[in-house]
């Protein structure tokens, strides 16, 4: 099948320089990562080389400050420009926003001077960050996490295993989470490790069903030492800062969601207004007319709801609550629109020979990572009626 490819979508951006801004990604997601997707995702190739293009391009630091080579834009803006690359492909879409995460703790906790030694790298394209927060043992309970990080001479000895981590083995630096303390949330300290430190190592990438040019590893941290100029903030400050860059890397997987479901509502409405049956294309039988519209609708909502957020953020307001709606409701509405279009496309649907089998396995991961779509709930449901009553 061939066709001019998905519409623009209708965006409201705050400023004309986010238009171009919007364009310019869109035309670069178009011309130069959705037609590699494909082919790349079946080898499991890992597009290093697309990276580095959009870092050129100045996409890598867009909600940063400009002061430290950031583009100095607003979250409602950022946001969409992920929604526009995962729209094209996956795997760098939610890489833009797990690099994003990883930048969150220098350039919202560091100090000035590291701000100023390691921002501006990270910022500008030259290097790809990952995030080390989850292990083996601890996923969804977080602060229970073991990695140790102990004080010697030269500054920190960092000790355990990282899992599930986005990048691992490729990235040039990690934000990771590391007792230093007590046991519990407060015992946890922040550390910049490089991505060449000595005692750091990858396993082979997990085997997964989607999502195989993005690579997903365990991290190894034997007797990995930091000076104490890489520890990011306070001791046992470090859960504190997990948590907020979670709320705001929720955002960027709600984004990465919609973006998943509009490429794959894009494939079903092409689809539809081509096939024919019955004397005229199956975009005319009303029950398919039906599911697109429920498709539409979904992703309209998602989009409202992950852009308000960003709205809140932007002003300075809290958006925890928000942020955790945006990526339960964007995350299961993609889930549900993806499997719609295979339906829609029928056997069609069923064979790689189309996107939409790709875009189905893609969306589960997305009601997983960053916090299950049940913890999503919890954060949720707190918020509301406040904790969970302790048995007696």
């Amino acid at each position: 099948m061939t066709h001019d490819g998905p519409q623009p979508v209708e965006r409201q951006l705050p400023t004309e320089e986010a238009r171009h801004l919007l364009t310019l990604v869109r035309e670069l997601a178009q011309r130069e990562i959705k037609p590699k997707a494909a082919g790349e995702e079946d080898a499991g190739i890992f597009p290093r080389d697309t990276f580095r293009l959009i870092g050129e391009a100045g996409l890598l630091g867009l909600p940063y400050p400009e002061e430290y080579g950031g583009g100095g834009q607003p979250y409602e803006v950022y946001l969409q420009v992920l929604e526009e690359l995962a729209a094209a492909r996956l795997t760098v879409g939610l890489g833009v926003s797990v690099h994003t995460l990883a930048c969150h703790a220098v350039a919202h906790y560091g100090a000035k001077e590291q701000r100023a030694e390691y921002l501006p790298a990270m910022l500008e394209g030259s290097l790809l960050g990952a995030y080390g927060l989850s292990e083996p043992a601890s996923g969804s309970d977080a602060a229970s996490l073991r990695t140790r990080a102990t004080r010697v001479d030269e500054g920190w000895r960092i000790e355990g295993t990282k899992a599930w981590i986005t990048h691992g083995g490729v990235a040039d630096f990690y934000t990771v989470l590391a007792r230093s303390g007590v046991d519990g949330p407060r015992g946890i300290t922040a550390y910049l490790v490089p991505g060449d430190a000595e005692g750091l190592s990858a396993a082979p990438p997990e085997k997964k069903m989607g999502m195989k040019g993005s690579p997903t590893a365990q991290l190894h941290l034997d007797g990995v030492t930091v000076p104490d100029t890489r520890r990011i903030g306070e001791e046992g400050q470090g859960f504190t800062i997990a948590l907020a860059a979670l709320d705001s890397g929720r955002l960027g997987i709600a984004a990465c969601a919609i973006g998943v479901a509009q490429a794959a509502l894009d494939e079903a409405l092409a689809y539809g207004m081509t096939r024919q049956q019955f004397g005229r294309p199956v975009v005319d039988f009303q029950g398919l007319r039906f599911m697109l519209a429920d498709m539409a609708t979904r992703i309209e909502a998602g989009r409202a709801l992950y852009l308000a957020a960003a709205r809140l953020r932007d002003a300075g307001r809290p958006f925890s609550r928000q942020a955790a709606m945006a990526k339960l409701f964007c995350t299961d509405a993609a889930m549900q629109v993806t499997t719609d279009a295979v339906q829609l496309l029928g056997g069609y649907g069923y064979t790689a020979d189309f996107p939409v089998e790709r875009y189905m396995r893609e969306a589960k991961v997305l009601q997983i990572v960053e916090g299950t779509n049940q913890i999503q709930r919890m954060v949720i449901a707190r918020s509301l009626a406040g904790p969970e009553s302790k048995a007696p």
